[in-house]
């Protein structure tokens, strides 16, 4: 039996296992937070997903991947950070951020005022704004897009653990919102294969569903989707790959993973990967 409620009941998971990497002696990065935010239901929803469970390391490697990322961007000009459904996430406390740097954490208000409440006494290390907004109230999301994209330079978006919950058509219109801000110049998300979706469907796609959150994009063309709605895609990093590099996969994974290595697409495949994409939209030009 799962205990997920609703699609902010996933943030408690992804919570838990930045914990349980965090407490490792060897971690990939340390997230202080994570365990407090988890709390006990994160630990229960987490037991009660055996192909979560045993797939921990693909939660590692994204929270990895993401972090490279951020900090890369960070280093080459970005000054605003929008994460789009936040969730739990706590970067803004635990990396290392410039304190000019704004960080703007868009999500629902229920799971926002829980995190607020958890962390009041903690100290952000850049200027941190939360707003509580529905992603799928279009015309919501519109506005802040346009407040946002009218008083930033260099933006990076981020949309972690967001988009497989979203229809085809609905990525394509979040897509086209986002890249009608010139100054939106990055996005960051994860992805998954068409094969993957299948088999996260099979083996955990019921609780999902039952909370209101199915699982549903995986296109078969990958990341090359987001071309026709203004974003090319700049660099891939897969998952597994990067958790194979880090000494972070499962005995009999480990061996396909020296079998072969590469981050490309595989659509037939259980793949995902994190993908960096460019704002290219001729509304820029």
């Amino acid at each position: 039996m799962t205990l997920i409620r609703n699609i902010s009941d996933t943030a408690l998971l992804a919570a838990i296992y930045r914990a349980r990497e965090s407490e490792r002696e060897d971690p990939l990065f340390r997230d202080p937070f994570a365990r407090r935010l988890a709390g006990e239901r994160g630990e229960q929803i987490a037991r009660s997903l055996t192909f979560s469970e045993k797939n921990a390391w693909a939660w590692f490697a994204r929270t990895y991947v993401f972090d490279q990322f951020i900090n890369e961007q960070i280093a080459a000009g970005c000054d605003v950070v929008v994460n789009l459904a936040a969730g739990l996430d706590a970067r803004p406390y635990r990396l290392t951020l410039p304190p000019a740097l704004k960080w703007i954490e868009v999500d629902l208000p229920e799971i926002t005022d829980y995190k607020e409440e958890l962390l009041k006494d903690e100290q952000p290390r850049c200027a941190l704004e939360r707003v509580r907004l529905d992603l799928a109230d279009v015309a919501a999301r519109r506005d802040l897009f346009s407040r946002l994209g009218a008083n930033t330079r260099q933006a990076l978006i981020i949309s972690e653990g967001l988009i497989i919950y979203f229809t085809t058509e609905a990525v394509g219109e979040l897509a086209k919102d986002l890249s009608q801000q010139s100054s939106f110049k990055y996005w960051l998300l994860d992805l998954a294969s068409p094969g993957l979706l299948k088999m996260m469907q099979k083996k955990m796609g019921q609780p999902l569903a039952q909370a209101s959150a199915p699982l549903k994009f995986a296109p078969p063309e990958g990341p090359e989707f987001f071309k026709a709605h203004g974003w090319l895609t700049r660099e891939v990093r897969s998952m597994f790959q990067t958790a194979g590099s880090l000494k972070r996969l499962p005995l009999m994974l480990s061996f396909f993973y020296r079998l072969q290595k590469s981050d490309a697409f595989q659509a037939n495949r259980p793949w995902s990967g994190a993908c960096l994409l460019e704002n290219v939209s001729s509304a820029n030009n």
